[in-house]
């Protein structure tokens, strides 16, 4: 059996991104499906700025330390099939050099991130059923 590699960030912490993600993907569908949304001049980016469940998200991703963020990214990567387990170092290593203070707009810009998250733990052998977010 192939043991997986340490990540620096908690499970626990993904599987937060994951549930908020969720529940802004389930308000941003929401507010796509009004009709007065095509007459607007906002983009989908800025009509979430003002979103409480966004800010939440994003104050949340900006306040992990470097090493979480950097694992965030490569995790998302992985779970969109950027690379297998096996190429997490080199993953990781990108994800690294690529670092910078906009990982939280980055990863929220990312429409399939939840899933992507998701799947990423799944390969890691996690689940986010195996943890309580209330404490967050």
């Amino acid at each position: 059996m192939i043991t997986a590699p340490a990540l620096t960030i908690s499970p626990e912490k993904v599987c937060y991104v994951i549930m908020k993600a969720r529940e802004f993907e389930v308000q941003d569908v929401a507010t796509d499906s009004d009709d007065d949304a095509d007459e607007t001049s906002w983009s989908a980016l800025d009509a979430r700025r003002d979103d409480p469940t966004y800010r939440e998200l994003k104050a949340f991703i900006r306040s992990l330390n470097q090493d979480e963020q950097v694992d965030l990214v490569a995790l998302t990567w992985l779970g969109r099939g950027d690379g297998s387990l096996d190429d997490w170092d080199d993953l990781r290593a990108e994800a690294a050099r690529a670092h910078n203070k906009r990982t939280a707009d980055y990863l929220l810009s990312k429409p399939m991130l939840p899933d992507h998250l998701e799947d990423a733990l799944d390969q890691f052998g996690c689940s986010c059923d195996d943890y309580d977010l209330g404490h967050f």
